[in-house]
């Protein structure tokens, strides 16, 4: 019923940074509650529309979504959360991740027919389109190791979800805001606009809590027939003011240092760098775009066998990164996402502390190239 000045103009600037029409903001304090708001907001738009079994939810495996009930539930490794919360929300449905390096389907691109974004409209058309609400997907996926999608996959997905009266959520909590080298990852998909965007972290860069789902009008335009039509859906802080103003400066230092292109040209650099650790017998794969990349360390290159987390190799490539200054996630897939504002001569370091760590823990395991 009532917002601040602070608010408005924050809608107003992220309706002019995101894709397309997407224009009518829903404020949170964080990722969690944007999927939450996200999927909500789209179950009760296909009831408004009159399609009341349109309650089902899509989602990947291995993907990662939020730590709330529903978002929880839409979180592709069920495993952690089941042991203690299940049953986890009915009406939750889950394919394979277009995860090229590992694929489900045992197939190659691009003689794979893309089967990985036709894995969704087979599990729509065998749930029932007249049963679905939306489909959910992170345009690059950190939790399944920072996979990046083929070109194709995005654009099929808005194909394949159009075609059939479902919603296309694209989660951008983790790639929004110049993380990829554009203000969103869903931009790497020219022409694609999802109908809810999802965002957080990079809205006001960690400074304070504020998150974001954005619809386009065809989505908000059910819930504005009356007063009943209103989103049955509240958060606490969400708009607070102070959060809002701390995105609205967090977004001028965006645009006056120019971080987004600043990540696009030091993602570009970094390539070279994080490409020449593939020398190293135990590195299978080195995949990202921006600031985002990931090493993923096997066993054996043939056979891609993992390491495990807990194993000693992996844990010796902790301890002499971490022993060298290094501060990241590693594990068989070693993440790294540095500030935008990270200087050349860091990213050099980054990729000589790795090189060092990865050629002692072969070392130790007597492994030679």
């Amino acid at each position: 019923s009532f917002t601040n000045v602070p608010a408005v103009e924050l809608a107003a600037r992220i309706a002019d940074l995101t894709p397309g029409d997407l224009e009518r903001v829903f404020f949170c304090s964080g990722g969690s509650e944007a999927v939450e708001s996200a999927m909500k907001i789209a179950k009760q738009y296909q009831v408004m529309r009159g399609y009341g079994k349109r309650y089902k939810m899509i989602a990947r495996r291995g993907s990662y979504h939020g730590a709330t009930f529903g978002a929880m539930s839409l979180t592709g490794s069920r495993t952690p959360y089941e042991q203690y919360f299940g049953p986890l929300m009915s009406g939750v449905r889950h394919v394979g991740a277009p995860n090229c390096y590992r694929c489900e389907w045992g197939l190659s691109y691009p003689s794979c027919n893309l089967q990985c974004a036709r894995a969704i409209e087979q599990m729509i058309e065998f749930e029932g389109p007249e049963t679905v609400a939306a489909v959910i997907a992170e345009p690059i996926s950190t939790a399944q190791g920072t996979i990046i999608p083929v070109p194709e996959y995005i654009p099929m997905l808005r194909e394949i979800t159009e075609r059939h009266g479902v919603l296309l959520i694209l989660d951008e909590v983790i790639n929004g805001w110049g993380r990829t080298g554009k203000y969103f990852a869903t931009e790497h998909s020219p022409g694609v606009v999802p109908d809810i965007l999802t965002m957080a972290k990079g809205l006001s860069s960690g400074y304070a809590p504020i998150a974001a789902a954005v619809v386009r009008p065809s989505v908000f335009a059910p819930f504005t027939t009356d007063a009943r039509s209103a989103i049955s859906h509240g958060i606490t802080f969400g708009g607070h003011a102070v959060a809002a103003v701390a995105a609205l400066k967090n977004i001028e230092i965006f645009e006056r240092e120019g971080l987004v292109a600043r990540a696009a040209s030091l993602g570009d650099y970094w390539r070279t760098g994080l490409n020449d650790l593939r020398k190293h017998p135990t590195v299978g794969d080195v995949r990202g775009i921006g600031m985002l990349w990931a090493i993923e360390l096997v066993k054996d290159r043939t056979t891609k066998e993992r390491w495990g987390n807990e194993s000693a190799f992996i844990q010796t490539v902790k301890r002499h990164t971490e022993q060298a200054g290094l501060v990241t996630r590693i594990g068989d897939v070693i993440q790294l996402a540095p500030p935008l504002v990270a200087k050349y001569e860091t990213i050099d370091r980054i990729t000589d502390i790795l090189d060092r760590a990865i050629n002692a823990a072969e070392h130790e395991a007597g492994i030679t190239g």
